[in-house]
């Protein structure tokens, strides 16, 4: 009987699999790739700017690991053709997507411009909506199945004032993974979120230099305190691996508790 159990190494294996991350250069984005990379994954990361995904891909691949990376908006069809093609092309499929790249602009709803709303649901829901369209495609071709984990927060969940297009466009997030879970089900593509809570990046660290906002946080979070990027890795290889292939449609909360009452 000890025999049918898998290792742990077995079960939570990347190795050899082909993995595409949206947003690669933003605080969780970058984790996601290294955390797959050095788990033995090939990760292909887009965002805007080749100017920083070219150094990140350096110091993968200089570690030893694989990675390569391709330019694109991620509101253009276009450039999402290119760069799921891209890493068919380098790599010979694909079996992981996270989408990883999401903006936000907080502030009153009567003060916010309306370029601003549709900028945040332009990047948050059209971009990781594009990205599915194409990956899909791949996936089902394939015929092997596959990971797709998009990037929510606890705010899908939850309202906060002066975010009324951040929250929005998460809970359509988790609408998404919910949907596409049903519509993949039968190509054994599994299809879940994952939804934190404030991480430490360069975007959030005014949070955690603010002892008030920080204390707001933390007043709702049973675990007590706010994450860092090391908290992610953990849902990021769960949700790639076989260890979850009977999980699907799930928005899994990295949050402290936040969302627990």
């Amino acid at each position: 009987m000890l025999d049918a159990i898998p290792s742990t190494q077995e079960l939570f294996s990347v190795n050899g699999k082909v993995a595409i991350v949206t947003g690669a250069t933003g605080g969780l984005g970058k984790v996601a790739c290294l955390a797959l990379a050095k788990a033995g994954a090939k990760v292909v990361l887009t965002g805007r700017s080749v100017d920083s995904l070219a150094p990140l891909t350096e110091m993968i691949t200089a570690a030893g690991y694989t990675a390569t990376h391709i330019a694109g908006d991620p509101v253009s069809h276009d450039d999402n053709k290119r760069i799921v093609a891209h890493a068919v092309e380098t790599y010979g499929g694909l079996d992981i997507v996270l989408t990883a790249a999401g903006v936000n602009k907080p502030g009153p709803i009567v003060e916010q411009s309306v370029e601003d709303w549709e900028t945040i649901m332009d990047v948050n829901v059209k971009g990781t909506y594009l990205m599915c369209k194409e990956a899909g495609k791949v996936l089902i071709q394939q015929g092997r199945g596959g990971k797709v984990i998009l990037v929510s927060s606890q705010r899908g969940k939850l309202g906060l004032p002066n975010y009324s297009a951040y929250c929005p466009s998460k809970g359509a997030i988790d609408s998404l993974t919910q949907t596409l879970a049903w519509e993949w089900g039968k190509h054994h593509i599994n299809v879940n979120a994952i939804a934190p809570t404030v991480f430490r990046t360069a975007l959030t660290q005014w949070i955690f230099e603010s002892p008030e906002t920080t204390q707001r946080f933390l007043s709702r979070m049973p675990i007590g305190r706010l994450g860092e990027p090391e908290d992610y890795i953990g849902s990021v290889l769960f949700l790639s691996s076989r260890a979850s292939d009977l999980m699907t449609g799930a928005i899994l909360y990295v949050d402290g508790g936040y969302t627990a009452g």
